[in-house]
């Protein structure tokens, strides 16, 4: 069965907006949570979010093509443009044919749908709409305008199941590349939902922590008193390339992408299963498809949003594969600093893990002071500062609404 390797990274983040800068202020335990700036939030219950910040379109593209496309295609277009440049590939000399684009999103371009439909009420409902409104907002188009953007003819579809919505563009990529559909496949997700409907509708839900004067420290995984997430938004992309193809073109190789699981909780389209039953199934997958014990895990990086019910079931999971006393593991939950990214999370997510086995760091859950009494007390949930420490098989976690759930496995490459 052929071997797929990561051989390039690009992201968007509410804490950088590129990978090394990402990655720094994540090592640093630095908080994206801050006020919102995008409208005013007099009359909302959440009053901050993790915004993308400094983001300036016109870095990557004409300002003709900027206004054509919501905020999560252009994030999604500079994550894929550092990626293709971090990986060296050249695409004049490689089969286009065979190179691929599957990026995800939970959501899609709410800002538009958004902005269009005040437009037609505040306009006496008269239809008056952006000639490029559909093809702004469609979920599919952030694939779409990478795969035009570089003539890209090979696979190219968008997925979208909630936060494991990118998790799952990994896994598909991996299961392409293992069947020699491509060779090489641009993967992620992007989102840009911090918008007064997205926040409107989580606060009604509940979802969303409310801790408005300290917004850094509102985002909690494990800590006692948590209170829900904090959102985010931004892009992720990897390039998932096939091994002896990374072999041949002399490629720097980051690591192996190793397994991939996914599952469906079948239990209720917003909450997590309380025993966390779909993210063992992942989990377990993930594991046996990567051929790997749990034993030789060396770090999760957890979903883990800061909402009461869902740290606890993906803890109860976690303790179902890998036992009471998981020995080595180091958990973190990075959601801590960037907030909840919904379908480019598990994107980033994967960058994270990404870079913790390549630099030997396990970055940090910041804001964990109290910790929950209801979680296995021998768990390390890394609280508050990265640590060093050898890193040779990393799982990455993402469950979505509706019941989706996703893992994936990354370890060091062993040729």
């Amino acid at each position: 069965m052929k071997r797929a390797v990561i051989t390039g990274l690009g992201a968007v983040t509410p804490i950088g907006n590129n990978v090394n800068d990402f990655w720094e202020n994540l090592v640093k335990g630095k908080s994206g949570a801050a006020p919102i700036t995008k409208f005013d939030t007099t009359n909302f219950r959440t009053k901050f979010a993790c915004e993308v910040k400094g983001f300036d379109p016109l870095q990557y593209m004409e300002k003709q093509e900027a206004r054509k496309m919501d905020s999560y295609t252009q994030y999604a277009i500079a994550a894929a443009d550092e990626c293709i440049k971090d990986s060296g590939l050249d695409l004049k000399t490689c089969d286009l044919n065979k190179v691929g684009v599957i990026v995800a999103t939970g959501i899609g371009g709410l800002q538009t749908l958004e902005e269009e439909i005040i437009n037609f009420a505040d306009g006496n409902r008269i239809p008056r709409f952006s000639p490029f409104f559909i093809t702004k907002m469609i979920a599919n188009i952030a694939t779409g305008q990478i795969s035009i953007r570089y003539g890209l003819h090979g696979v190219s579809y968008s997925i979208s199941s909630a936060c494991a919505s990118s998790n799952n563009a990994i896994g598909n990529a991996l299961d392409l590349i293992r069947l020699g559909r491509a060779n090489i496949i641009l993967a992620g997700g992007a989102e840009a939902s911090i918008t007064q409907s997205a926040i409107g509708g989580f606060n009604s839900m509940k979802a969303l922590s409310t801790l408005n004067d300290s917004p850094e420290t509102a985002s909690r995984p494990f800590d006692k008193t948590r209170d829900g997430f904090v959102a985010g938004e931004g892009a992720g992309v990897l390039m998932i390339e096939e091994l002896e193809h990374a072999l041949k073109r002399g490629a720097k190789i980051y690591c192996e992408l190793a397994g991939y699981g996914a599952s469906s909780d079948a239990y209720h389209v917003a909450a997590t299963h309380p025993e966390g039953l779909g993210a063992i199934l992942a989990m377990k997958e993930a594991l046996s498809d990567a051929a790997i014990s749990p034993g030789e895990v060396d770090y999760i990086n957890a979903h883990a949003t800061s909402t009461p019910v869902g740290d606890i079931s993906e803890c109860k999971a976690i303790e179902k594969v890998f036992g009471q006393s998981p020995g080595k593991i180091n958990i973190s939950a990075t959601k801590s600093m960037t907030g909840h990214l919904l379908g480019a999370a598990g994107a980033i997510e994967a960058i994270a893990c990404i870079k913790a086995i390549g630099n030997s760091i396990i970055p940090p859950t910041i804001n964990l002071n109290e910790r929950d009494f209801e979680l296995n007390p021998q768990f390390d949930f890394t609280p508050l500062k990265a640590i060093n420490k050898e890193v040779q098989v990393a799982l990455n976690n993402t469950f979505g609404f509706g019941g989706h759930t996703s893992t994936t496995v990354f370890k060091k490459l062993i040729p």
